[in-house]
């Protein structure tokens, strides 16, 4: 997914006890009880807790801000950003955290510091993520997860740190551009791992799209959903389905189609809908787009 060019920061103490607080905290600024019933009713402008994280509502009106956080549009009560950025006072915050490739840019540190966690080729050679110049890291043993786990999970600490309520790890479906190196099943244990250390720290964590592991996300952990262009694939159903509405999808200017108003009138009742630039650029810049249903 597009995004800033950031390195991996430094490393940060576990702060389930700080992020717990942060939860809590955000609850109070949004104007909602920590005692809140587990669900609320569809369409809610409130998030509701349950297993000690506090998830997103269903028809949150949501801006996703991962190319640079600026002030949310009126009406906003949910905001995507990058795990770099200050989250958006008194919204519900997820932490955007590239976790199964490496960032625009950070290339380099991941090659002078963990080479062995970059998915090769038969032939040696890095495989890419053509799309966004991106290369992939290999969760394909219990050994590598484990490290990732280590690395990937201190960029969630700190996203509890940093007063974020839940976190998208971004690239889930990177099975997908593999060359047959990875599987489903590879991705999942890795992901199941940073539901685990999200949930430590008091965070929600969505799954961020490939329906593929849909039937397995309550067996990983996941929460609510991140989609980009579920109206595009006719996706939108099967992960409001699967999470009771509470799904974030961004569509895309110029992509696909089904024009975003189709997408309101289809989708607009069950889930959250954004229509965003390609670039995310921030409100000001040339290009920029926001829309909702």
């Amino acid at each position: 997914m597009p995004g800033r060019l950031l390195f991996p920061p430094r490393r940060r103490e576990r702060v389930a006890a700080a992020g717990l607080a942060s939860v809590l905290g955000a609850a109070m600024l949004a104007g909602c009880s920590v005692a809140d019933e587990t669900t609320r009713s569809r369409g809610s402008e409130s998030p509701s807790q349950t297993a000690g994280v506090l998830l997103p509502s269903a028809g949150m009106a949501f801006d996703y801000q991962i190319g640079e956080g600026y002030a949310p549009p009126d009406g906003v009560r949910a905001v995507s950003r990058d795990r770099e950025d200050a989250p958006a006072a008194g919204l519900y915050n997820v932490c955007y955290v590239n976790a199964f490739q490496t960032q625009p840019g950070a290339l380099e540190w991941w090659q002078d510091t963990h080479p062995d966690l970059l998915l090769r080729d038969d032939d040696g050679e890095l495989i890419i993520d053509e799309g966004w110049d991106e290369a992939l890291l290999d969760t394909s043993t219990a050994a590598r997860r484990t490290q990732l786990t280590e690395i990937v999970g201190d960029w969630i600490d700190g996203c509890a740190e940093s007063g974020f309520q839940a976190v998208e790890p971004d690239n889930l479906d990177s099975f997908e551009r593999s060359q047959g190196k990875l599987t489903q099943d590879h991705n999942a244990a890795f992901a199941t791992a940073l539901a685990e250390r999200a949930h430590e720290d008091g965070l929600a964590i969505g799954q961020k799209n490939t329906t593929d592991l849909l039937g397995r996300h309550r067996a990983i952990g996941f929460d609510f959903a991140v989609t980009e262009e579920c109206a595009q694939f006719d996706e939108c159903d099967a992960y409001a389905d699967a999470y009771a509405g509470r799904v974030f999808a961004i569509e895309y200017e110029g992509e696909g189609d089904v024009s975003f108003e189709e997408s309101c009138a289809t989708w607009g009742d069950r889930i959250s809908l954004v229509l965003r630039d390609l670039d995310v650029l921030p409100a000001g810049a040339k290009g920029h787009v926001y829309r909702t249903c």
